[in-house]
């Protein structure tokens, strides 16, 4: 039977010997996977990350939740516990392939090859939290460096948006401008052309008299 223990730095796993556990022959008792379950609204949805036996419909009944899915977010979201999901692998279960790669994602593939490792003897339980340890930072830098990446590319695109909007609001203002200084200058013609048509008339006037 394996009994989990710790928290997110050590996830120790004691194999207790001399008895026969359920839970070893997992496989053999029913096909259990790890899968996502749809939520959330139709244009935007939200899954769960569920234990449940493959021959349940996809989005019903389940044994266990171990956490959420949320791609609609960026960079996507997820929670889940790590522990229990670790447990479950150690167990039998079966990852879908779109699970299995949010699994890795959170370093729960990595902590199972590592447990492994310690259940065979072949590292120490130390080994194995250093080595997580190191890989959970390295994680944390480029996640931290593609969050800013993602910050400043739409910072860059709001500027440039901005920007736009300005040069556009400056062209018709300009235009505007133009057309009245035009509409000006033609109303003066039509006012000087009015002025010497009089005058005009006056001249042939005094010509015939």
């Amino acid at each position: 039977m394996f009994d989990f223990q710790g928290n997110s730095n050590t996830f120790a796993v004691q194999i207790k010997t001399g008895t026969s556990s359920p839970a070893l022959n997992l496989k053999e008792q029913m096909a259990v996977k790890i899968r996502l379950a749809r939520r959330g609204r139709k244009q935007a949805p939200i899954y769960d990350i569920v234990v449940a036996d493959s021959r349940s419909p996809r989005d019903g009944k389940f044994i266990e939740k171990l956490g959420q899915y949320n791609p609609q977010s960026t960079p996507a979201g997820i929670t889940l516990k790590d522990d229990r999901a670790v447990y479950w692998l150690m167990v039998g279960a079966e990852p879908t392939d779109t699970t299995k790669k949010i699994l890795s994602v959170r370093g729960v593939m990595l902590k199972k090859h590592l447990q492994v490792g310690v259940a065979k003897g072949a590292i120490t339980q130390e080994v194995a939290d250093a080595r997580f340890e190191a890989w959970a930072k390295e994680k944390d830098a480029k996640r931290e460096a593609k969050i800013a990446k993602l910050t400043e590319g739409k910072d860059a695109a709001k500027k440039a948006a901005f920007e736009a909007e300005k040069k556009k609001r400056a062209d018709m203002e300009a235009a505007q401008q133009k057309a009245a200084e035009e509409a000006a200058a033609a109303a003066t013609a039509t006012e000087e052309t009015t002025e010497e048509a009089p005058a005009a008339e006056a001249s042939e006037e005094t010509t015939e008299a």
